[in-house]
């Protein structure tokens, strides 16, 4: 069997498990491509290692050993003409949590007046966008999740959010007040009469592709002031979801077994499959760190924490 043949069976196999693997097929198919430049059907240790340390970045390097290496040992239990690299030929490097830009109110009104302010003027160009950022912020879907609703998925009870990481389905209530402007924004799309069922359209009634709502999210946010020039850092579209989990604890007042209900209904709403991925999305704010001094004094009088 040719290595392509058997890289390919690997990914499909991955994702008729509910993986999307698309970093890695990417990375996989990369291999591949330098492997057969040397006429290779097997994977060599030699050659992975030499692939893997072409990445610029020390994380990227780690990143295409591990994936090889993965590779490696599933196509070696049927064929031991395969070799698995070692995996620690370039140390280790950590995951590290990056800085999130969790919004202020007066922020993310700043976001959606840039929106508003969008061309062409008249079109629904600004409105769609306005309503797609406002969803994020009130419910904190993923952004891919947001643009793959279809209509029939903005029901009575809340947004069906279908398939999504790991395959896992969930019901999204909603604010009647994020209910409300929703229905507002489908009664401007039917005017356009759009060509797709997704919720969110462009002006020529298309769906919205994610690398074009991000692209038009960084504009907004230098437009706001939210962000430097192109090649600054600054705040993600993606952190619309951080900032709706930290505001959501923020509200969350009470005790620890409150707060720990309010954790596993928080992980639910937002789609996880272990409250730790939940956490991950938490970041310190003034209020948080004044609510856990209240709860450490208590804590040290003898009281409820």
């Amino acid at each position: 069997m040719m290595l392509s043949e058997a890289v390919n069976r690997h990914i499909e196999l991955y994702r008729g498990m509910g993986f999307k693997y698309k970093v890695q097929a990417y990375m996989v198919h990369s291999y591949v491509v330098f492997a057969q430049g040397r006429s290779e059907r097997f994977i060599q240790t030699d050659t992975v290692l030499e692939w893997a340390a072409s990445a610029p970045s020390v994380r990227q390097r780690h990143d295409r050993l591990l994936t090889m290496r993965r590779l490696a040992c599933v196509l070696r239990a049927e064929d031991e003409r395969h070799e698995v690299p070692p995996a620690d030929v370039f140390g280790r490097a950590p995951r590290r949590r990056r800085t999130c830009h969790i919004f202020t109110s007066d922020e993310i009104d700043r976001l959606l007046g840039a929106a508003s302010l969008l061309t062409p003027k008249g079109s629904i160009r600004p409105i769609t966008y306005g309503a797609v950022l406002s969803l994020i912020a009130c419910t904190g879907l993923r952004v891919s999740e947001a643009l793959k609703l279809e209509l029939p998925d903005v029901t009575e009870d809340g947004l069906l959010i279908r398939a999504t990481k790991f395959q896992k389905s969930r019901l999204v209530p909603l604010h009647e007040t994020a209910s409300r402007a929703l229905q507002q924004y489908l009664t401007v799309r039917k005017q356009i009469r759009p060509t797709t069922s997704t919720v969110f359209v462009s002006q020529r009634g298309a769906g919205l592709p994610y690398s074009t709502v991000n692209a038009t999210f960084l504009h907004l946010a230098r437009s706001a002031g939210l962000r430097g020039g192109p090649g600054l850092g600054g705040c993600r579209i993606h952190d619309l979801r951080h900032t709706f989990a930290v505001r959501s604890l923020e509200q969350c007042v009470g005790d620890r077994r409150t707060v720990a209900r309010h954790m596993a209904a928080l992980s639910t709403y937002l789609g996880h499959a272990h409250v730790s991925d939940t956490y991950w999305y938490l970041q310190a704010t003034p209020k948080l760190l004044g609510d856990v001094a209240v709860a450490a004094e208590a804590l040290h009088r003898g009281g409820e924490q």
